[in-house]
């Protein structure tokens, strides 16, 4: 599971990662630095179209093409070990893939004995969380372009809190992940695996976060 996440780099930072990691120098201003991001939100996200990266927004909460006008099915996590099999899926994880940029993720322990979430961080200083996306139409007869968090099993650094994580990529396997020209599923699935847990820490943090209109530096302070 993955519901909510930071990306607390400057406008500038951005710039200089961007470039650095995907040779992308013309993009438009995006919200930074973002403490809170939510379901529903627009989040930055990189794909590849076939000859270099492109950088923009995505709405978080991907709609398979069935989905109505009145009561749209919005998904934020899909299952990676499942989603080559769900029909509603398949053609985005052959054809769409993208990740999501992020600095880290908000954890909540899966008993609910605690309303303070755990902040969850890389060694990356900014990682990219593997993500399928959709365009579809609205009622007015425009397009919204829709995304999903692929998801695995937890690490050890997890366990305890929660048995779900985003599936974050190495910056070998982005390569082979934003390549949409690689549809051969084993080898996708062999890129759905948990983050190495030697490579993460955390900390716990306010329960300010658990209100999505709450977004400031205060939220990652850390209370322990």
């Amino acid at each position: 599971m993955c519901g909510r996440f930071t990306l607390t780099l400057t406008q500038a930072q951005l710039e200089d990662y961007l470039k650095e990691r995907y040779d992308i120098y013309n993009h438009s201003q995006f919200k930074l630095p973002r403490y809170n991001i939510s379901p529903s939100n627009e989040v930055i996200s990189v794909l590849h179209d076939g000859s270099k990266h492109r950088v923009g927004t995505l709405k978080w909460g991907f709609r398979p093409l069935y989905t109505t006008s009145n009561r749209p099915l919005e998904i934020i996590n899909v299952k990676g070990e499942t989603v080559f099999d769900k029909a509603i899926f398949k053609t985005s994880v052959l054809q769409r893939r993208c990740v999501i940029l992020a600095d880290s993720f908000y954890e909540w322990k899966s008993d609910k004995s605690d309303k303070n979430p755990y902040r969850f961080m890389t060694d990356q200083k900014v990682f990219p969380m593997a993500a399928i996306w959709q365009t579809v139409a609205t009622p007015g007869g425009g397009k919204i372009h829709t995304v999903a968090i692929i998801t695995t099993h937890n690490n050890d650094t997890l366990k305890g809190i929660h048995h779900r994580m985003p599936l974050i990529l190495t910056k070998e396997d982005e390569k082979i992940w934003l390549n949409n020209k690689i549809k051969d599923i084993p080898t996708l699935k062999k890129l759905i695996k948990p983050y190495d847990d030697k490579l993460m820490h955390f900390e716990q943090v306010s329960s300010l976060v658990n209100n999505p209109r709450n977004d400031d530096i205060s939220l990652i302070k850390k209370i322990n």
